[in-house]
């Protein structure tokens, strides 16, 4: 179905396109019915914000297709972005387990289609779908693992060049090997990069401008091709 932000709406999970490996969604057939009977798909253009930092959790964010931003703000209203979601990820899992607040807001980078599911659903389905449950873990466990590394960036890097070397290293996993070098979409700002390893965005252009004169990197506006990944590794030597 068509629906604005040119997108095809796709509600049934047994035969969506969007669905990968590792997708919440990967479910056996009876939870994967339970889901859909309780889920609710739409789609967000960019910029939309799902939910916000210290809202009363109102359930659970399955993300379809496009991608997330997590961010933290202080008092003084500096913000922190924790990561960007990809499709496949569940969003606010953890507040609506533990019934607090969300601990970070969610606002779409672009159009995204999403499945909600209402609080009080999802724990039900956590405990009469026992595979519900052990997706579930998995995510948390990923989200556990991910705040680790975020520790890196900002505790244990001891320059600018490792934290961005990292940065790119981490967010090129899933990206694709080519005669140049593993090519991936970033598709964030350097602001945006500043706000996720800490530091400031003109440190963040003058590195990057490095690792390009260094041959590293190369860029093709959103796109990043990782010429030489063990140069690259190098200089993120000291957090691997």
């Amino acid at each position: 179905m068509r629906v604005p932000y040119g997108m095809e709406l796709v509600e049934d999970c047994r035969t969506c396109p969007l669905r990968g490996d590792g997708f919440f969604c990967q479910l056996p057939g009876a939870a994967l019915s339970a889901f859909m009977n309780v889920k609710f798909t739409t789609t967000y253009p960019g910029q939309a914000v799902l939910f916000v930092e210290g809202q009363a959790p109102r359930g659970v964010y399955m993300l379809c297709k496009g991608r997330v931003k997590l961010t933290m703000n202080s008092a003084e209203g500096k913000t922190l972005i924790v990561r960007i979601c990809e499709p496949g990820e569940i969003l606010g899992a953890y507040a609506s387990i533990s019934g607090g607040a969300y601990e970070v807001t969610a606002e779409a980078l672009e159009p995204c289609q999403v499945d909600f599911i209402r609080r009080e659903d999802f724990l039900k389905l956590l405990h009469d779908q026992p595979a519900v449950a052990v997706a579930a873990m998995r995510e948390l466990s990923t989200s556990y693992r991910r705040a680790c590394q975020e520790i890196r960036y900002l505790g244990l890097s001891r320059s600018a060049s490792e934290k961005v070397a990292q940065f790119l290293l981490e967010t090129s996993l899933n990206g694709r090997q080519t005669n140049q070098g593993k090519r991936f979409h970033l598709g964030l700002t350097h602001e945006e990069i500043s706000q996720i390893v800490g530091i400031s965005r003109e440190t963040v252009t003058r590195t990057m401008t490095e690792f390009k004169s260094k041959d590293l990197i190369a860029t093709h506006g959103s796109t990043v091709v990782i010429r030489n990944e063990s140069g690259l590794k190098a200089q993120a030597a000291a957090v691997a």
